[in-house]
């Protein structure tokens, strides 16, 4: 079977033991946690390659959520572990052309606005502060993750006044008040 070669393969170019392909191909719950240790240790790598193949294997599951469930914590692992946006927007560039089958499905814009949040967060990170429209376009996760844990003053009013939802709005307002007023 397809999806067994499959599995193995990934646990193999992950330096992972086979012991649950049978249980992963038999329940799409343990492919789901097995393909999040894979990810994991294959993002952990820093080797574009491997990432690359194990994204081709894991868009050949023959249950589409469970893909795009592996891509994004991909796209996560990989945004969280770079060093600017601009290393990650050239990860991201050699992974979108993949993502032809999670179009398919439907899945494939949610993972692209999932590449776009971070490739925004990481600008801030990095210093930059994004036009209005431009932070008004990324997703209300992203929005509220910023709000959170952003610590650019100019970044927080901005979502205080234009944030998708009362939440984000309340948690960027308290947080720039916070840092108006000092320690």
């Amino acid at each position: 079977m397809a999806l067994r070669a499959d599995v193995a393969a990934m646990l193999a170019d992950a330096g992972m033991h086979d012991a649950e392909v049978d249980e992963a191909v038999e329940d799409e719950h343990v492919r789901v946690r097995v393909y999040g240790e894979v990810v994991a240790a294959v993002a952990a790598s820093r080797r574009p390659d491997a990432e690359r193949r194990i994204v081709a294997l894991i868009l050949r599951d023959p249950v589409s959520s469970v893909a795009k469930t592996a891509v994004v914590q991909l796209v996560d692992e990989v945004a969280m572990r770079s060093a600017g946006p601009g290393e990650f927007q050239r990860w991201a560039a050699g992974l979108l052309p993949e993502l032809r089958r999670l179009d398919a499905e439907g899945h494939g814009p949610f993972v692209r606005r999932r590449v776009h949040d971070w490739s925004v967060y990481l600008a801030i990170e990095d210093g930059r502060t994004p036009a209005a429209a431009e932070l008004a376009d990324t997703t209300p996760w992203m929005q509220r993750m910023l709000a959170e844990k952003v610590t650019s003053l100019p970044v927080l009013t901005l979502l205080a006044e234009g944030g998708g939802t009362r939440k984000i709005r309340n948690i960027a307002g308290r947080r720039a008040d916070t840092l108006m007023r000092g320690p």
